[in-house]
């Protein structure tokens, strides 16, 4: 019988396969698009980690939820050099959530505050996602727009605080295996975690509407 983070893993597959190849993500990642298509990515990552870093606190103590809330993985205030490095030190007069992070956000927040297995599927998706294919857009972010490396602008996908992130993720693996949770709260998890993936997506069906390249 498959371990809970392979089931995890295979079945929000498809969900990660089409965040990932979205058109917006493509043509940012391809260099077609302005470092103004980059910072406006950059924004709604920060509501996104504001919802899932708000409620890390209250989750700390809780027994299914708990485990997962590590410092080290906190994203927070890496958005917000970069963000004051993109759009200038009035950045947060200046960011805007779409109406897709807005539904994004409101689930997260959801999660946090009435259900935690939940928020772990929410948790897994966007840290794991981070520490994995995230390293790509940062290497693409240097090389396109001149970002000092590893510096303002690309703090976001740095974790100074994790020096192995294969062993990382491993440990991280072996939490879900360990996740308190019988097989249908379990099947749950799964669900909210393709959820998560179809959210994702949706924010990057947004910025795509915003940032489409003329034909």
């Amino acid at each position: 019988m498959d371990s809970f983070s392979t089931v995890i893993r295979t079945a929000s597959h498809e969900q990660h396969m089409e965040a990932e190849t979205s058109t917006f993500m493509s043509d940012l990642l391809g260099g077609r698009l302005g470092v103004d298509a980059y910072a406006r990515y950059t924004e709604q990552l920060w509501f996104v980690y504001e919802a899932l870093e708000a409620g890390a606190e209250k989750l700390a103590s809780d027994p299914v939820a708990g485990p997962f809330i590590r410092p080290e993985l906190f994203r927070l205030s890496a958005l917000e050099r970069d963000l004051a490095h993109l759009r200038g030190p009035d950045w947060r007069a200046r960011v805007s959530a779409l109406p897709a992070t807005g539904a994004y956000v409101e689930r997260v927040r959801e999660c946090a505050e009435r259900w935690p297995a939940g928020y772990i599927a929410h948790h897994y998706t966007r840290y794991l996602g981070d520490l994995s294919g995230g390293q790509i857009i940062r290497d693409k972010a240097e090389k396109t727009w001149g970002f000092e490396k590893k510096g303002d602008g690309v703090r976001f996908y740095v974790f100074e605080e994790i020096g192995n992130p294969a062993a990382f993720k491993r440990g991280y693996r072996e939490l879900l295996d360990a996740v308190r949770a019988d097989d249908l709260e379990k099947q749950r998890i799964v669900a909210e975690c393709k959820k998560a993936f179809a959210l994702n997506t949706g924010v990057f069906r947004a910025l795509g509407e915003e940032f489409r390249l003329s034909a």
